[in-house]
Order: C-alpha cells, then structure tokens, then sequence
C-alpha cells in the first residue's frame, strides 16, 4: 500500500502538476475536459518535471457550483486509471466519499479532499478504509455558488488554520487514518482575503516545522494576480505564474513536503534551484575577502 514515505521525493520539495477535467475551472476550465487532452497534459508535466499529477473532476473557484457525484466520477476514474497503469504517481482533488473510494479502485495514490473531510460524512472512514495518503485542506466556510465567500478567521488566520487543521487531523486518526499518512495545507485563497493568503504565508516556517508534511497550493491564486495589478500589468491567472514560481521557491527553500501547480516548469526550476541552493549552503561562517592590505 502508498504511504506519504513513498511519495515523498529525496532532498527536494515533490512537484504536483494539476489536470483539471472540468469545464468552469477559473485558469484552464473546459481545455481538459476531454479524457484524451487530460491525458495529454498530464504527460506534457510529467514531462516537464511533475513528480504527481492531481486529477480533479469539480472546480472550486469562488462562485462555483457542484457537478453530479456521477459526472465528477466519470471524469477522474478514467484519466486517473490510465495514468496508474503507466506508472504515473496521481493524486484525486475530491470532496466526495464515493469520487475517493472510485478513485482508489483506480488506482489513486492519494487522496486530497480541499474540505478536509468536512464536506461529506463519509469522507474519512474512506480514507481510512482505502489506506492511502490524504490531505486535508483548511477551508474553513465550505460554500459553493454566490454564497461563496470570505470567512471569519477570528482576527488572526494563522490560529485558526493552525486549531482547524489540528482538529481535522483528530477527526481523521479517530476515524482510523493513519497517523503517517496524512498531509496538511493551508489552503490559500480559500475564502480567505489578500492580506490572510500573505498572513499565512509569513508564517510557513511554523506550519512546515510542524507535525506533518505540508503542500503548498498557492498556484495563480488571486491574491498573486494582485501583485502585478497593484503595478498596472496585466494580472490573468496565468499572468501569476512568475509570482507562482517565486512562492515555490520560499516554500521549497523552507521545507514544505510539496506544492501544487499548473505551470511545472518554473516551478520545478525554482524546486530545483532550492534544492541545490540548500545542500551548498555552509553551515556558518561569511564571506572572508583577501586581505588587501597583504
């Protein structure tokens, strides 16, 4: 059985390149719907470097609304199936019982739910039932379609993903989640305002220097669109892929166990930038120039 040690990748942060098989999805909504262009893409960042592709069948953009149970799972079962029997590490992005457990009889390596296992009541006995790696996500108002929106984080967004996460954590072991298997994120740009996305960035060291691994899915999220809107530029979704690219760089420098992303080249090039950064740096000591007046 997949456990998170054998997704983990050596002395680097693991790159998960994500395949949207939806038609709404807010950066590549309907390019992907069609099984074959899923495959497609996911073998083009296979390509360019991803070390897992998350497979996803319902978008969860602000202003979303919910597909099918049955049409979510006749998008991702398939996709993720073919990708398995090639030998292609997957990951199924779902909030449904029914989507994991079609997804494992797929063979899913992992699971990763962005309600943390809120959104359905069977959510974690699956995970426990299928065995495999899980990440729970914070979101803490779970709404879809014009409910949508920010939610209340108390004044302070870093304790209550910290105590909210804690908490799913204890729901998922209760429900017979192995402890070894589980994964954490933050969640960024989930109902959450700029300055809670840059909060919480701010404060990745004491998440990563935590209990359990944590991937980062900061990958062209609006509050990284503000960062060239706030200069005049254009500010699309793909417009935040360089701003993307410089937060893999923070989360891989730091530690973090994986990031999410759609563009995997400069992400995988700022992975592997840090990667060799970090095995290079000295352990102390600075710069000693020669003595000029030798």
């Amino acid at each position: 059985m997949v456990r998170v040690s054998d997704l983990t990748v050596p002395d680097r942060c693991l790159v998960m390149g994500i395949v949207n098989v939806t038609e709404d999805s807010f950066s590549d909504g309907g390019r992907y719907l069609d099984p074959q262009a899923a495959l497609d893409q996911a073998h083009r960042l296979v390509a360019e470097g991803a070390d897992m592709i998350d497979v996803g069948g319902e978008s969860t953009r602000p202003g979303a609304h919910r597909v099918p149970a049955d049409v979510e799972r006749d998008r991702v079962a398939p996709v993720i199936k073919a990708l398995s029997e090639e030998g292609i590490r997957t990951s199924v992005d779902t909030m449904r019982a029914s989507t994991a457990r079609a997804a494992a009889e797929a063979g899913v390596d992992m699971i990763n739910d962005v309600s943390g296992g809120l959104a359905d009541p069977d959510m974690f006995a699956v995970m426990a039932e299928t065995d495999l790696p899980v990440c729970l996500m914070h979101w803490k108002t779970v709404q879809f379609g014009d409910a949508a929106g920010q939610a209340d984080h108390g004044g302070d967004v870093v304790a209550d993903v910290h105590a909210t996460l804690a908490r799913l954590v204890d729901k998922a072991l209760a429900a017979g989640v192995d402890h070894d298997n589980i994964v954490l994120d933050p969640g960024l740009g989930f109902a959450k305002s700029a300055e809670d996305n840059w909060a919480l960035l701010g404060a990745l060291p004491e998440f990563i220097d935590g209990e359990f691994p944590l991937l980062v899915g900061a990958s062209r999220k609006r509050f990284l669109t503000g960062v060239r809107a706030d200069r005049g530029l254009a500010h699309t979704p793909l417009d935040a892929d360089p701003a993307t690219a410089a937060v893999t760089a923070i989360s891989a420098q730091l530690g973090a166990w994986g990031v999410r992303v759609h563009d995997v080249v400069v992400s995988r090039d700022a992975v592997d930038v840090a990667a060799n950064w970090h095995a290079r740096r000295p352990v102390a000591g600075g710069l000693k120039l020669p003595d000029a007046r030798a």
